[in-house]
């Protein structure tokens, strides 16, 4: 079906993001729990060279969010990737991006309010999982039935949490390191000391590339954001441009760091990296300042996950894609009913902790691996038909392009399709090689079914 053909209702939603919204929103969605629990992981795998892991991810991921944002700028909608993809291939197209996305932040939605029990357990060894789950939902569901500015106020603030804490990290580790302050320096000899500074070889660190990439799962919430930023034009740019050297700071300078202090093969086994610094640098409540940090990054992703499947919903009922009753807004301009519908998807996962409390996480989030590759597969397929779809004038007159689109699309493509070989190797990511083509069959009888 042609483009022209594929017309999408006019959205009504409110632009109330602001600037500093959208920038700490994009700040919190390359910030996840991973980096402060799961980087342990990924450390064991690759030693010290796993901060070669995290630069090409990196990169990765700023390939698919310049895609992204060239389309982003030009047509703001919170639909994003679903509605380019209904407009630049059809609706088979559409239906599959956006219901998949949508899969994605439930069962993420429900991977983050399962470890939130864990995390309150530390303090509340009494308190049930489900308890602190079905409290963390109702509050989160709140939050995202006000306005969207409330959205935006509760991202930045946990976001800023985030960055606080790592900066906090980053500067204490350095003047560890210098032997400031201290009686001397620890200097980097760590880095290469313990069996060199790739331990593992090169295969250790290409099987953490599936973890590292996971980490960064949520960036591409950049994108859902632009429908309802107040000026896109400018705020998304500067977003996605600062992504590297977030990356670079936030997880690549702290992990060395990290491994500089201890020696990488002792961190996997000592508890969270960050409570090892803040524990080193003699704050006797260190695992507690991380636990609610981590808290509050559980609660971050959850808040973007309502905030997200809301929006798809939304725009996938503006395509025809789905029930009518979910293109409703409230008086406040809020898909009110994609993100209680959604809710009571997630709650579930308060079920499932009352009976499985010690499985939930690791149920939910294997199923969410494949569905992040697929969507980011799907960004930059759509971005390379959106740019065939411009004449040559139009094409210049676009105020965010993506720079050489074709060469870096096919790396980025090639280097997604590495990653799914890679899950075979790793035992708990197996699950979703299952999962992924059985989601797709779902996908295209429930689409014939709708027709």
């Amino acid at each position: 079906m042609s483009s022209s053909k594929n017309v999408i209702h006019q959205e009504e939603l409110k632009r109330g993001l602001s600037e500093r919204h959208i920038q700490m929103i994009a700040l919190g969605g390359a910030i996840g729990v991973g980096l402060f629990y799961g980087s342990a992981t990924t450390i064991k795998m690759g030693g010290p060279a796993v901060s070669l892991a995290y630069i090409l991810g990196g990169f990765i991921i700023y390939i698919i969010m310049r895609a992204l944002g060239e389309m982003a700028v030009a047509e703001p909608m919170s639909g994003s990737f679903s509605a380019y993809a209904y407009r630049y291939i059809g609706p088979f197209a559409g239906f599959l991006t956006g219901w998949t996305y949508w899969f994605l932040w439930i069962f993420a939605g429900m991977a983050e309010i399962t470890v939130i029990g864990s995390y309150i357990n530390y303090w509340f060894p009494g308190v049930p999982h489900w308890v602190s789950a079905l409290v963390a939902l109702l509050l989160m569901v709140s939050v995202n039935l006000i306005n969207v500015k409330a959205f935006g106020e509760f991202e930045f603030w946990f976001a800023l949490i985030k960055v606080v804490a790592i900066l906090g990290m980053i500067g204490a580790g350095i003047l560890l390191i210098l032997g400031i302050g201290s009686e001397h320096a620890i200097g980097l000899s760590n880095l290469w000391a313990h069996g060199g500074f790739m331990p593992n070889g090169i295969s250790g660190v290409v099987l953490s590339l599936v973890l590292v990439m996971f980490s960064f799962g949520g960036a591409e919430l950049i994108g859902v954001t632009a429908g309802e930023a107040e000026n896109p034009q400018s705020s998304i740019p500067k977003a996605i441009n600062n992504v590297i050297g977030r990356i670079l700071i936030f997880y690549v300078a702290a992990l060395l760091i990290t491994m500089a202090l201890y020696p990488w093969n002792e961190i996997g086994t000592q508890g969270s990296p960050f409570v090892l610094i803040f524990d080193r640098i003699g704050i006797p409540s260190a695992a507690s300042i991380i636990n609610l940090v981590v808290i509050t990054a559980a609660l971050s992703a959850f808040n973007s996950g309502l905030f997200s499947t809301g929006r798809m919903l939304y725009n996938l009922s503006l395509q025809g894609n789905a029930p009518k009753v979910f293109s409703k807004l409230s008086r406040s301009g809020v898909p009110q009913n994609g993100i209680l519908f959604s809710s009571l998807l997630i709650m579930t996962a308060v079920a499932l902790n009352y009976f499985l409390p010690g499985e939930v996480f690791l149920i939910t989030s294997s199923i969410t691996t494949i569905a992040v590759i697929i969507v980011w597969t799907r960004i930059l397929i759509y971005q390379l038909k959106f740019r065939q779809s411009k004449t040559p004038e139009e094409v210049r007159n676009l105020t965010y392009k993506m720079p050489r689109h074709k060469v870096l699309s096919t790396i980025a493509l090639i280097f997604l399709a590495l990653l799914v070989v890679l899950m075979g190797f790793i035992p708990d990511m197996r699950i979703a090689l299952y999962v992924g083509p059985i989601w797709l069959i779902i996908m295209y009888v429930g689409y014939k079914l709708s027709r």
